[in-house]
């Protein structure tokens, strides 16, 4: 089995291009930073990760993903080694990203009303922006919908 679960924020933003042919296909690549739980003085406190997202997704990461943006993600490890200009084996992994969600409201990040998609994800399947909050992290449900809720 091959699968990871990172939790993280962008450390740039996502690069996006597009493959070649009759269907092109969005291909995102960007870098989450984990922080380690456990530090020891001198070492890093963070792990730095390569993601690739393809197609939706990859639309999705490229229209709402910015630097800083903090970040849910499961995926799997994939070898990506190359050899360099000088023939010296580069060794190094990627993370080939199955779901992505957010794992803040951007009110939380600071960044103010995020279209409806607090805490919201993409996995594949699409969401509908709702009405924005008054700033506060919730949403406002519109007048004439209490018919509607299956609690009163």
């Amino acid at each position: 089995m091959n699968k990871v679960i990172l939790m993280g924020r962008l450390t740039r933003d996502p690069e996006v291009r597009y493959s070649q042919g009759a269907n092109q296909t969005a291909v995102a690549r960007f870098s989450v930073a984990v922080d380690r739980r456990f530090k020891r003085e001198g070492e890093p406190d963070a792990d730095f990760f390569n993601c690739t997202s393809f197609g939706r997704q990859a639309e999705f990461v490229e229209k709402y993903l910015h630097k800083g943006t903090k970040v849910v993600l499961v995926g799997r490890v994939q070898n990506d080694n190359y050899t360099n200009k000088d023939g010296q084996m580069v060794y190094s992994v990627r993370i080939m990203v199955d779901e992505i969600e957010f794992a803040e409201s951007k009110n939380a990040s600071g960044g103010g009303n995020d279209g409806g998609y607090n805490n919201g994800g993409f996995g594949g399947g699409s969401s509908s922006p709702a009405p924005s909050g008054a700033g506060d992290g919730f949403m406002n449900i519109p007048d004439g919908i209490d018919e509607e809720l299956p609690f009163n």
